[in-house]
């Protein structure tokens, strides 16, 4: 990975010291901040190091191609998921970059922190972060002194959150990464500009949104917890939505496809949006909401996979934390904001690409590890092993020996109930 992003640092000494931080990033430091990061890769001081993160030429938003273009190779899927989240970095004083008192999620109250908005890749074979965007509140665009004193460029203005979370997937989708989903939690589920945006690039989604979300249809406008609030008994199906800490997540969910409009030859559109609602087992009171837009055809199943693959930014944000110190910079220009950051994506997308090949090498040695010598023979007899794949000719037949049962049969099929809205939704059928 490190010879993969060498060409953009244009002396030696730049590349080395880059090396070094990646290094200390990766490795064991109580806490990755500058002088424990230059003890530990033997530099006499942090000056190296703090002068690649503020004063040293390079770019951190060509580091950020190369780091998305290495998870395509490594992790990418045909069915991937984009994932957009925030995570809040907690700060004394006033003067680093985007700092304010704001509402933090990490820390679940308001506090004196910087906030950025992330993107994570997620597939089958891992997750890891992908891109970042600072967040700079009204208080940081209006005093442009400020800023200058920060290094933030004057082309930088104010951004709402959710105006950076298309900026991240517009480059999303302009990078190698193979993407097919996006998700959301509903500060960004509930902006239409975000949802219209997912929608025109021909990705399917599943964002998750407040009760208070209306739903347009031929029939009207309806408030989502009123539509799901009128959903039958035999509506609610018991699903899991992937693997968590303790085992599968699994939930209560309702699904419902929304009316679609034919095109005017006649022809059915290619996807539907839906609404969708997740129940929890033990405290049925707790429900959370989802809008979704998916391919004609699309498994209910599918759809909970998606909005449970929302998670997997959680878990990039604690291990990047962790274990490559996202958040434990002492930058306070926007530079040096920007390019630790970057940093520390790349050391986590190593971390990532390096343990879904270690899964895929252990998967590896179970299917071709040597079966146990049967009794009575001697496969070493003539020194070697018979041939896996070929019976021993000795071995008398047994019909349908070589049949393995891999997974236990498709029930019957039986039709998924949608949300009885007589005014705004018909009954349809799911899978």
């Amino acid at each position: 990975m490190l010879l993969r992003v060498g060409h953009r640092f244009g002396r030696a000494d730049l590349r080395r010291r880059m090396r070094a931080y990646v290094h200390g990033l990766l490795g064991p430091v109580g806490r990755k901040n500058g002088w424990q990061l230059a003890e530990y890769v033997g530099h006499s001081s942090p000056a190296g190091l703090q002068h690649l993160l503020n004063r040293a030429r390079w770019d951190a938003d060509e580091i950020r191609d190369d780091v998305q273009a290495y998870v395509a190779e490594r992790l990418g899927e045909d069915d991937g998921v984009l994932v957009i989240d925030e995570t809040g970095f907690l700060k004394k004083g006033d003067t680093s970059a985007g700092v304010q008192r704001q509402y933090s999620g990490t820390a679940g109250r308001t506090e004196n922190c910087q906030v950025a908005v992330f993107a994570a890749y997620a597939s089958s074979r891992g997750r890891t972060l992908v891109d970042r965007e600072l967040y700079l509140p009204k208080s940081w665009t209006s005093d442009r002194e400020r800023c200058r004193e920060a290094k933030v460029p004057d082309g930088r203005g104010f951004a709402t959150k959710t105006e950076l979370a298309r900026v991240l997937v517009a480059r999303a989708l302009s990078s190698p990464l193979p993407i097919s989903w996006v998700t959301a939690d509903a500060l960004y589920g509930q902006d239409w500009h975000f949802r219209h945006m997912v929608e025109e690039a021909g990705l399917g989604y599943v964002v998750a949104v407040p009760k208070s979300q209306q739903v347009k249809s031929l029939a009207g406008c309806w408030r989502i917890d009123q539509l799901v609030g009128d959903a039958p008994d035999e509506a609610w199906e018991r699903l899991s939505c992937g693997e968590g800490a303790k085992g599968p997540r699994v939930y209560d969910w309702a699904a419902a496809q929304l009316p679609a409009i034919p095109f005017f030859d006649g022809g059915e559109p290619s996807h539907r949006r839906w609404v969708m609602a997740r129940r929890s087992i033990a405290r049925p009171d707790e429900i959370a909401y989802y809008l979704a837009y998916a391919p004609t055809g699309t498994a209910v199943s599918q759809l909970v996979k998606v909005a449970g693959s929302r998670w997997s930014i959680e878990s990039c944000f604690q291990s990047a934390k962790n274990e490559c110190g996202l958040d434990q910079y002492e930058v306070r220009r926007y530079v040096g904001w920007y390019r630790h950051i970057t940093l520390a994506m790349l050391a986590h997308a190593f971390l990532a690409a390096t343990t879904a090949h270690a899964r895929t090498a252990r998967g590896l040695e179970k299917r071709i590890a040597p079966r146990p010598a049967q009794p009575g023979r001697n496969p070493q007899a003539h020194g070697s092993l018979p041939p896996r794949d070929r019976p021993s000719p000795t071995a008398p037949h047994r019909p349908g020996a070589e049949m393995v049962l891999l997974a236990p049969p498709t029930p019957g099929h039986r039709q998924t109930l949608p949300l009885q809205t007589p005014h705004c939704w018909s009954r349809t059928s799911a899978t």
